[in-house]
């Protein structure tokens, strides 16, 4: 008698409220751009702020594309050390300059700390368009080894 298989693990589709609540919790993402028609993905460090991300640059690549506008997309992940669930979140958006002096002054109050050194005026908005993000439970490394493939691995 054969076991029946396992069924695959449970992927929660998060509404958007969640999706917002993971996004404030977290500092830092992958912001996806395309240069040049080739995707590229730079991290970054940022903040919600009233419903859109924001973040800090300098003169360069990243900038150059984020000013073409064309949409970008923002990822954050993690796991929760307690419960061993992961999330990732993603959003995609809109990129606008913060001109205005007044936004400026209001974007430089914002606590906004990158992780590189160096001048980075340049404040971005993400104003975001939709959020999308799973939860489910991180599987065990024993659920992707198999000891019977392990000889076969090791002589390959």
């Amino acid at each position: 008698m054969t076991t029946p298989p396992t069924p695959p693990p449970k992927v929660e589709v998060l509404p958007a409220h969640e999706c917002w609540t993971y996004l404030r919790g977290e500092t830092v993402g992958r912001l996806g751009v395309t240069v040049d028609g080739t995707p590229q993905v730079f991290p970054i460090n940022y903040v919600v702020d009233h419903g859109s991300l924001v973040f800090r640059t300098a003169p360069g690549t990243k900038l150059t594309a984020l000013l073409s506008g064309r949409p970008v997309a923002l990822e954050t992940d993690g796991v929760a050390a307690d419960t061993g669930d992961a999330w990732s979140v993603m959003a995609t958006a809109t990129a606008e300059p913060i001109e205005r002096i007044e936004d400026v002054l209001d974007s430089a109050a914002l606590e906004l700390f990158p992780w590189q050194e160096g001048q980075k005026d340049h404040f971005i908005r993400l104003v975001v368009g939709e959020v999308s993000g799973r939860r489910f439970a991180v599987a065990p490394k024993s659920a992707w080894s198999n000891e019977a493939d392990a000889p076969r691995a090791a002589s390959e």
